[in-house]
């Protein structure tokens, strides 16, 4: 009986993120942003926005998905869209080291990478030193010292964008709202 409600109930969430993606609705349960629903927006992409994109089809991918940092999806490559927050554009200067990542020359929060991870795998850490060019961007969670993003696989395109995406409801709106 408890198995059928468990598969009932994981059916039913399968459904409900497909009617949503549908919509132009991301559901994130992933510690990179805030968990919550997002939607799906015209607007151009800018520092600070949210982003669902197409990771490249890379090694560094290939690898994330073998070891369930990423889920596969209808990317190319088999892979996910992945859901970050846009740090830095075209002309921003960005430095990606042992220490962190600096954008312009200020450090960013939760940004030093970690070497390995909670099985005591090598991480890939990935170096940078440039000025972004004008379809190049950097994409992260500053919320997630943790989070598979820019520090193992750095910057990504603009033809990986799929959408610019914005807070409809996410844990941390509704803390702000019974406060």
């Amino acid at each position: 009986m408890m198995a059928t409600l468990v598969l009932t109930f994981g059916i039913g969430l399968f459904v409900l993120s497909i009617l949503f993606r549908i919509g132009g609705i991301y559901i994130n349960t992933t510690s990179s942003l805030p968990v919550g629903l997002y939607r799906v927006v015209d607007e151009p992409i800018t520092k600070g926005a949210y982003v669902a994109f197409c990771p490249p089809q890379r090694d560094v991918f290939d690898w994330a998905v073998a070891r369930g940092y990423i889920h596969p999806g209808n990317c190319p490559g088999g892979y996910g869209q992945l859901l970050k927050r846009v740090h830095a554009v075209a002309g921003d200067t960005v430095s990606i080291d042992q220490s962190g990542i600096t954008v312009n020359g200020e450090l960013l929060p939760n940004s030093a990478p970690i070497h390995t991870d909670a099985y005591g795998t090598a991480l890939p850490q990935y170096r940078l030193n440039a000025v972004l060019g004008k379809s190049e961007f950097l994409l992260l969670s500053d919320l997630n010292p943790h989070s598979f993003d820019a520090r193992y696989f750095g910057v990504i395109e603009r033809a990986q964008m799929v959408h610019v995406v914005r807070p409809i409801f996410t844990l941390e709106l509704q803390k702000e709202c019974l406060l």
